[in-house]
């Protein structure tokens, strides 16, 4: 079935390597609606996996923190997915605040994040492309995540991690050194990344290139060995990026981290919001939070920092280390 006749459209959202986004009304019943249309390539032998993945994992997840699919329409060449429609995507959402978000907003807006991821990581989806682009925000100020098109089963291996998965300034420090597991710790990082940017108004590793984001990251957080971080050494691209790259090795200063949470971070996230977002940026990948433990932290209970008032800082224990 094709979309000829049954819908109005209103603008065009956005357009990449994937197709063409529109904002369209359902003539029968007037309901605002998101069409994702793919043409699809004649030397094609059908739909392509990709599309045909994307589809099944976001069929199956049906939760309130979730860009919902409610219908896939198809006639050749055109290959069309009918998402519910959302006023904004998150960066278009802090542009429109001037990029200063209000304390509550960036609370109520990770709550809803890793609620949403929660349920995802439960029915072991992992979404690999977690960026402010990617979240979706209604009119209500409901978050939902969007965009399935990088998503994996967790726990299936490949041979590398593809340089598609996760846009550069939110990716993971074991993705970028070459990590072929697809975990759910790979999300949370990136969910580290849009906390602080939310705090911050602008992204907080904002590398040019892997080596780039790796030395934001060590000159931020201090540099990772193999004492916090067993695993380093292992990765396939360890070697040869601190061979090539010698401003890896160091020395750093102090890490800018303290500076930046007494000046930055710590007026709009408090002193627990900053306890979780140390918690979820953790180079070892088995020491970060989970979705589920990150929803228990004392960050969600305690009332967001006012502007022009000093932050609480509830009894919370330090920050393990990088």
């Amino acid at each position: 079935m094709s979309t000829a006749g049954k819908f109005s459209k209103i603008d065009k959202l956005g357009e990449g390597t994937y197709g063409i986004v529109y904002k369209a009304r359902e003539k029968s019943s007037g309901i605002v609606f998101a069409l994702k249309r793919m043409n699809i390539p004649n030397e094609e032998e059908g739909v392509p996996a990709t599309t045909i993945r994307e589809i099944a994992l976001q069929k199956q997840l049906v939760h309130p923190n979730i860009v919902r699919l409610h219908d896939v329409l198809f006639q050749a060449p055109k290959l069309t997915l009918v998402f519910e429609h959302c006023a904004w995507d998150m960066k278009k959402y802090m542009d429109s605040l001037g990029g200063d978000v209000p304390a509550e907003t960036i609370q109520s807006f990770l709550k809803q994040l890793l609620q949403g991821l929660e349920y995802m990581h439960h029915r072991s989806v992992v979404h690999r492309d977690l960026k402010p682009q990617n979240l979706m925000v209604t009119d209500n100020k409901v978050l939902k995540i969007g965009d399935f098109g990088l998503a994996r089963v967790e726990g299936i291996a490949v041979k590398k991690y593809s340089h598609d998965a996760v846009t550069l300034w939110y990716r993971s420090p074991d993705a970028i050194l070459g990590s072929a597991n697809y975990g759910f710790a790979v999300d949370l990082w990136s969910v580290g990344c849009i906390f602080a940017e939310m705090a911050l108004s602008k992204p907080l590793f904002n590398g040019r290139t892997d080596h780039d984001q790796l030395l934001r990251m060590f000159t931020t957080l201090g540099k990772p060995d193999g004492a916090n971080w067993p695993a380093l050494s292992t990765y396939p691209n360890t070697r040869p990026l601190f061979a090539e790259h010698v401003a890896l090795n160091g020395p750093f200063e102090e890490p800018t981290f303290t500076r930046l949470a007494a000046e930055k971070l710590r007026p709009k996230l408090g002193e627990s919001g900053v306890h979780l977002l140390r918690s979820l940026l953790q180079y070892d990948p088995a020491k970060r939070l989970t979705a589920a433990q990150a929803l228990q932290h004392p960050y969600f209970s305690t009332t967001p920092v006012a502007a022009g008032e000093p932050p609480a800082a509830p009894a919370v224990a330090d920050a393990a280390s990088v």
